[in-house]
């Protein structure tokens, strides 16, 4: 895919305008407005969208492949079953937004705040999270077997049948998130804020993981036990 060679700046943009723009090559938008556009099903593949406002913009089964969201503010924005295959989301805020049904193998997040956003049905193989919000989000099913979690901010998320499994975390946090069912054999779990979870109730599903010393005096403490040095 070949870099836009079009570039539409500060306006505000209407989806007749976004669908006259859409054709073989991608398109830049630079500090456009597209506040509860309804841009569903339209091909986007590959449009970079910069300081971009998106706020309830519905890209609902939009082709979002390869497509780049930079320092864009989206609240409520719909993804619903969108295809953002290698999108790139960076330093943008798309708080309470829906994924749901999206396909989001390999795409990544950076420094985002994605508080309260529905992913629930998504396509996860291969997602990354890095120095990203997703407190109280729905994620329930993610893959994230493997994956290094840096900066990952799950508190009071739905992480339900969720796939740890050999994951690390380095200064995340899944402080009081509904673990139901995930599995988190042999992770590596000593970067992660594990307060309020019930770790023994399932501890089959942590078999091999690793702790620090600290996190295994908060998990014997869920007992009554108390550990002391010599």
């Amino acid at each position: 895919m070949n870099p836009p060679t079009i570039t539409i700046e500060d306006r505000t943009l209407t989806r007749a305008d976004i669908a006259a723009l859409a054709g073989d090559e991608p398109v830049r938008l630079a500090g456009c407005t597209l506040d509860e556009t309804k841009l569903a099903e339209l091909d986007l593949t590959g449009w970079v969208f910069e300081r971009c406002s998106l706020a309830r913009t519905d890209f609902g089964k939009s082709e979002l492949e390869l497509a780049r969201f930079v320092n864009c503010r989206g609240a409520f924005a719909l993804f619903s079953r969108a295809n953002l295959e290698d999108a790139v989301f960076r330093a943008s805020d798309f708080n309470n937004a829906s994924f749901r049904g999206a396909t989001l193998s390999s795409a990544s997040f950076e420094d985002c705040k994605l508080t309260g956003c529905d992913m629930t049905e998504a396509k996860s193989m291969g997602v990354r999270f890095t120095n990203t919000l997703l407190v109280s989000a729905k994620l329930p099913g993610f893959n994230f077997r493997k994956d290094q979690l840096v900066g990952v901010d799950l508190s009071s998320a739905d992480l339900a049948k969720c796939d740890f499994r050999e994951a690390s975390f380095e200064n995340c946090s899944i402080r009081e998130a509904n673990i139901d069912q995930a599995r988190f054999e042999d992770a590596d779990l000593r970067g992660a804020d594990l307060g309020g979870l019930s770790i023994l109730a399932q501890a089959g599903r942590f078999r091999g993981a690793v702790v620090s010393a600290a996190q295994a005096e908060l998990i014997l403490s869920q007992t009554g036990l108390k550990v002391r040095a010599r």
